[in-house]
Formats: C-alpha cells, sequence, structure tokens
C-alpha cells in the first residue's frame, strides 16, 4: 500500500536513537524516551494560501528532520509505525556535512 498525505502533512518514520550512552551505560527499553528525529517518507503536495494559490512544502521525502517531543499522530501502515505532522511541526531539517561543504 502506498500512503500520501493530503495538503502540508508529512509522514515521518522515527530514526531510532543509540541504545547505549557516551559512557556506555545500556538504557532499558522502559526508560528510552521516543526519538525527535526522523525521515520523511512522503509530503503532501502543500497547503493553499488565502488567494487560492497552493504553496509547496520546503522539505523533500528522504530529509532526516528534527521534531517536537509530542508532535505528530502515531498511525501503523503496513505494520510500520509512523508519524503524520503539519510542516509547522518540523523544527528543521539535518543537513549532512557534504551537502553544507558543496553549498559553501
Amino acid at each position: 500500500m502506498h500512503f500520501r498525505p493530503l495538503h502540508d502533512r508529512v509522514v515521518v518514520r522515527r530514526i531510532e536513537a543509540g541504545e547505549k550512552t557516551a559512557g556506555g551505560i545500556i538504557i532499558p527499553d522502559t526508560a528510552k524516551e521516543k526519538p525527535q528525529e526522523g525521515e520523511i517518507v512522503a509530503v503532501g503536495p502543500g497547503a493553499r494560501d488565502d488567494s487560492g494559490k497552493l504553496v509547496e512544502l520546503s522539505v523533500n521525502a528522504g530529509d532526516r528532520i528534527l521534531f517536537g517531543k509530542w508532535s505528530g499522530t502515531e498511525v501503523k501502515v503496513d505494520g510500520e509505525d509512523l508519524l503524520i505532522m503539519k510542516e509547522s511541526d518540523i523544527l528543521g531539517v539535518i543537513e549532512r556535512q557534504a551537502e553544507l561543504k558543496r553549498a559553501a
């Protein structure tokens, strides 16, 4: 099944954090916080402004993002846990070092 979000919504797959702290302490599942980092799986076409013009989203499928702790709605699609959130819930895009050097 292919899921396509509507308007200014995006579908995000959480990126799991490591299971050890920097000091080597293993964190049990019950004490872990849900990660606030994810990868965008799909994006909607965008929202319409007051004049009816379509305003495209500034993120794309494949972007790695940071989002708020309580952002989005958890859904299960084809057995995979995903989040659906509005673009405004995204705090920022994580850019890779190679992309940053190329842009400079």
